[in-house]
């Protein structure tokens, strides 16, 4: 099974700023290329104002995804995008259920169900976030959360084409990282209740440091990258150090 490396940008790079991320990845990309592994899928999750860039980059193996995506098809909804406008831009991966849209946005199961669906619809493999706030997690309700984010969408949800990213909320942009073991732990209670051969990845202050120790756990299959996936050069790092 292939490793995957997502970037999530985040609501972070103008266009500008995109176009000089790419000119410089692809030189860092270039030098490294011996170091980084065939085995690897890796792509960015943009902003939507710079998907195209992204997709039509020529930047070898370089994957789209997209941060979110609308649950509805088309129609009166000003502000959305839908799944089949990412389609057209080549977009590969969708991030649906990531923590900052359940609790900023409110996104619940139904929500998240909905989107799913458009995004199987269309072709785009669904990035399905799940994980536990601190509090959850001091409370060793870990489990309990991750089962029951899941089961929300399990009807639904082709799991033989789809990722699960867990992502504690604890760990997410704070610079506190779970350990190896703890990472380990919870991709491997998602492969047991759900399937062996489902891509579980982890996500929560990954960088060039951890990445190594993170990917050579047998059930974790990749990982969801923030702020490191910012900077051209660490992120060809991560690549590299797989």
């Amino acid at each position: 099974m292939k490793k995957i490396i997502i970037g999530n940008w985040k609501m972070n790079k103008t266009v500008h700023e995109t176009r000089d991320f790419i000119q410089k990845f692809d030189i860092f990309y270039s030098k490294n290329l011996g170091k980084i592994k065939d085995n690897l899928d890796f792509a960015i999750a943009p902003s939507f104002t710079s998907l195209a860039l992204i997709s039509t980059s020529k930047i070898d193996k370089l994957k789209v995804a997209a941060q979110n995506l609308s649950q509805f098809d088309s129609g009166a909804f000003t502000g959305e995008i839908s799944a089949k406008m990412l389609q057209d831009l080549a977009v590969h991966y969708v991030i649906i259920g990531h923590s900052e849209r359940r609790e900023i946005f409110k996104e619940i199961g139904e929500d998240l169900t909905n989107k799913i669906l458009q995004a199987q619809k269309y072709n785009l493999i669904p990035v399905f976030c799940v994980g536990e706030s601190l509090s959850e997690f001091e409370a060793n309700e870990t489990e309990k959360v991750i089962i029951g984010q899941i089961n929300e969408v399990k009807s639904v949800l082709n799991f033989e084409k789809a990722i699960i990213a867990y992502e504690p909320i604890w760990a997410i942009g704070t610079g506190k990282t779970a350990t190896a073991q703890i990472a380990e732990q919870v991709c491997k209670l998602i492969k047991n209740n759900f399937g062996k051969n489902i891509r579980v990845i982890y996500g929560g202050s990954v960088n060039s440091k951890n990445i190594n120790e993170l990917l050579l756990q047998k059930n974790i299959d990749g990982a969801l990258v923030g702020k490191a996936s910012l900077d051209p050069e660490e992120f060809v790092k991560i690549l590299a150090n797989i």
